[in-house]
């Protein structure tokens, strides 16, 4: 179920029951080695299943029950088990397992009983990509992790170590995963091997690795291929005299035509790029019209209060101008009349903002708008009722205007001389009470 791509391979994607691996083709012949990987384990689900497994085997691994690959393998596998089978609450987790083709994988209890070495990591949904650096050397197998959680490419914490280990002296790397009733997409973005050398061992030149027949045999095989390239251009340059001496311009355009089918990391970006940045454009158009639509609706709504407002409120100008002149007669002859309109006036404008309430209001702004409006109007009206009483009483005769009562005058309860009689009194007791107060101290230090 794996899917190559460009810049990662997706081993298995998030649906159910899926299984996949990926392979080195020829065995490694390093004695000691470094293996660096780099993957993303992503789901929508606060647990995933199964999880990723990192191989190295003496044979090549099928596809199999153990994170995708075949169980009684001859090697080492470092499992990142996402789902916790057990239900002791150790996953997600790093487990290293050894095998030397006989051990069936324990998956009811996790692996925990042949478990050469573990540590809890979180490796689902990071922010960057997860790393693993798994190196292999003296017989000693460390395992550091870089969670994910900075672009620190550096940032590797000592996760498993495993010490006097022996591993085949010649096997294959390969990266598997799986899904159960859980899934997870488990893209891997980097394999990456490394040959470690004790210090001060020389390393073998790759020219000493081949055998000299095979050293013939290839530079004769580029011989001929050279032999044949020039006979072809020769042969091309007499077919199109047109084109002579222009040689490295005519081969240019045939590779650029075969560039052209495939396409290139930084060009699919920049595809994407410009893909997300149309898809931006065209919901910035929709809202766009979608805002027209609610500010026509607005506009029209309230153009239809403005209507409302000012048909319920055509008579009232016309008999504003009649109060002024006929009938401000009647309304200084008696407040009550006065009063009587004013109060017409006021519940025909509660009907009109009853009936406005009872309208569909297109947004909040609306509402806003709509509710300052009538309150400007409620001003209006009691400056309206205002001027009318001020009017009233202003026209009003003299002998109809009201009066404010006189105050009846206020008894004389206290004469001079009861005043100054008590006044002594309330001196003689507080003069009494400092001499006493003076004695009860005095004596009170003769005491102490």
């Amino acid at each position: 179920d794996a899917i190559p791509s460009a810049d990662q391979i997706r081993i298995t994607t998030s649906l159910k029951s899926q299984k996949g691996s990926v392979w080195t083709k020829n065995k490694s012949i390093f004695e000691y080695w470094e293996v660096e990987v780099t993957f993303r384990v992503t789901g929508r689900g606060r647990i995933g299943a199964d999880g990723l497994a990192v191989w190295f085997t003496e044979e090549q691994g099928l596809e199999g029950p153990v994170f995708g690959a075949a169980d009684k393998w001859n090697g080492v596998g470092i499992f990142f088990d996402s789902f916790d089978n057990d239900g002791k609450k150790n996953n997600p987790g790093v487990i290293v397992v050894g095998n030397n083709g006989k051990l069936l994988y324990d998956h009811q209890n996790d692996g925990s009983t042949q478990a050469l070495a573990s540590c809890l990591r979180d490796f689902r949904n990071k922010p960057y990509p997860v790393r693993v650096k798994i190196a292999y050397y003296q017989k000693t197998l460390t395992v550091l992790v870089n969670n994910g959680f900075t672009p620190d490419k550096d940032d590797y914490e000592l996760c498993a170590k495993v010490e006097d280990m022996v591993l085949p002296s010649q096997g294959y790397f390969g990266i598997s995963a799986a899904t159960g009733g859980l899934a997870d997409d488990h893209d891997v973005l980097s394999f990456l091997t490394f040959q470690l050398i004790e210090p001060g061992k020389e390393v073998s030149t790759p020219d000493a690795e081949i055998p000299q027949k095979d050293k013939e045999k290839y530079q004769e095989e580029f011989e001929h291929f050279q032999q044949e390239l020039d006979k072809k251009k020769e042969e091309f340059q007499k077919e199109h005299p047109d084109v002579q001496g222009q040689p490295g311009k005519t081969t240019f355009a045939f590779f650029l035509s075969a560039d052209d089918v495939f396409e290139t990391v930084s060009d699919r970006e920049l595809r994407q790029i410009f893909e997300g940045q149309n898809r931006i454009h065209l919901e910035i158009k929709q809202l766009n019209r979608q805002l027209d639509m609610i500010l026509d609706e607005q506009r029209r709504y309230v153009s239809a209060v403005t209507d409302e407002v000012a048909k319920r409120g055509a008579g009232f100008p016309g008999q504003q101008g009649q109060v002024s002149q006929q009938e401000i007669e009647t309304v200084v002859k008696t407040q009550e009349e006065v009063i009587r309109q004013v109060n017409e006036i006021r519940n025909s404008m509660a009907d009109t903002l009853r009936s406005i309430s009872g309208a569909q209001h297109p947004g909040p702004a609306g509402v806003y708008e709509t509710t300052q409006h009538f309150n400007d109007i409620k001003e209006h009206l009691h400056l309206v009722k205002r001027d009318i009483e001020h009017l009233a009483q202003r026209n009003m005769p003299s002998s109809d205007k009201p009066k404010c009562p006189e105050l009846p005058p206020f008894p004389s309860c206290l004469s001079t001389m009861h005043f100054i009689i008590f006044v002594a009194v309330q001196t003689v007791l507080f003069i009494g009470y400092i001499m006493y107060r003076s004695q009860q101290e005095a004596a009170a230090k003769k005491f102490f």
